[in-house]
């Protein structure tokens, strides 16, 4: 069992983070903030697979004060992602954004950072310091290592302490897996605060899925980590954010969706097994209630994983049967197609659901 480092606790929005809280799940919208229809849009598909916290990007004054009327539309709690103007992240705080992204070394003035921490303190807005590979000092570090991307976090926290702010998160991210594992493990030993876990330009989604999967989940195995964002070049936001189920479920740190059980597929399939999976995944990857379903092709290792599934599909050459809790049921499916296969596991899926709601 994974024993979680002990943190802080803070509060986006509604989403405590650090302390005793689940891990929470973030992702960022990809289309321009001024457009308010399209990242409503962005968040309410981030919103149904089940993501925590939206950040936006907040590059001009315009991006800045469109935050209040996203804000009346979004049940997430945003985080306004801001960089040298102070005067942006003013705006955000008056426009009601639930939290600042920002790294105080870069606004430089110090009464401009202390105007920005007395709003934050006087509306109870959190502040993380993002640090990555493009924000270390230069004039101490030639190259992005470990250790300079602590030191470049403590530099900017100290900013924030010394006006007796303490609402802080950190993240100390790297698109190199290892630097980044070592940056998260060394900050911990140094501080207390929760921390936001990812890889940075991690890149295609193929990469981005191994890479994050790598790196943030050997932190979670030390037990560090309070919330994490699984970053993927493009317009993938609910990849984004079932990766970062699927790897919060497989450490059995956050139980939701519906964990699939299904074969890689050989020569002694009986079905369509690839395309019975992804009808399945399609239909379902919404739903936050965990329920493990297997889903196999042959009489090898189906049967076993059938009956320490949830639900689970014993199928022949010319029928299929549903198997529930181990036991097999009444329900059959002649002819058996993909399609119709996947159609039954949603329709049991659905009722197992709603019947533990009633109980």
């Amino acid at each position: 069992m994974i024993k979680r480092r002990k943190t802080r606790q803070i509060y986006v929005g509604h989403v405590a983070v650090g302390g005793d809280a689940p891990i929470s799940i973030q992702s960022m919208t990809s289309v321009p903030t001024v457009d308010v229809q399209a990242v409503l849009t962005q968040i309410r598909r981030l919103e149904e697979v089940g993501c925590d916290i939206v950040r936006l990007g907040v590059p001009d004054r315009e991006s800045a004060q469109a935050i209040g009327e996203i804000k009346k539309y979004s049940k997430l709690p945003l985080v306004a992602d801001i960089h040298f103007d102070y005067r942006l992240a003013l705006i955000a705080i008056e426009q009601g954004v639930d939290g600042l992204r920002l790294n105080p070394g870069n606004i430089r003035n110090r009464e401009h950072v202390e105007a920005v921490v007395r709003a934050c303190k006087e509306r109870k807005i959190p502040i993380r310091i993002g640090v990555n590979s493009g924000s270390i000092d230069r004039s101490r570090y030639a190259h992005p290592t470990a250790e300079a991307l602590v030191d470049s976090a403590l530099t900017h926290i100290k900013i924030l302490e010394d006006l007796d702010f303490f609402d802080i998160k950190v993240s100390l991210k790297s698109s190199d897996v290892p630097t980044m594992v070592e940056a998260y493990r060394l900050f911990s030993t140094q501080r207390d605060y929760p921390l936001h876990l990812g890889v940075t330009e991690a890149g295609p989604l193929s990469q981005a899925l191994i890479k994050s999967g790598i790196g943030i989940g050997s932190l979670l195995l030390d037990g560090i980590g309070d919330t994490l964002r699984v970053s993927i070049t493009g317009d993938n936001l609910e990849d984004e954010v079932e990766a970062a189920r699927i790897i919060l479920r497989s450490l059995n740190l956050r139980k939701e969706g519906i964990e699939i059980i299904s074969c890689p597929t050989c020569a002694r399939k009986e079905f369509d097994v690839a395309r019975t999976v992804e009808l399945f995944q399609q239909k379902t990857r919404h739903i936050r209630h965990y329920l493990r379903v297997a889903i196999m092709g042959c009489v090898v290792n189906g049967p076993g994983e059938a009956l320490e599934s949830d639900i689970g599909i014993a199928i022949g050459k010319s029928s299929a049967i549903i198997i529930e809790n181990g036991e097999k049921t009444s329900l059959k499916i002649p002819h058996p197609t993909p399609e119709a296969i996947s159609d039954v596991l949603v329709k049991e899926v659905t009722k197992r659901i709603e019947n533990q709601n009633l109980t």
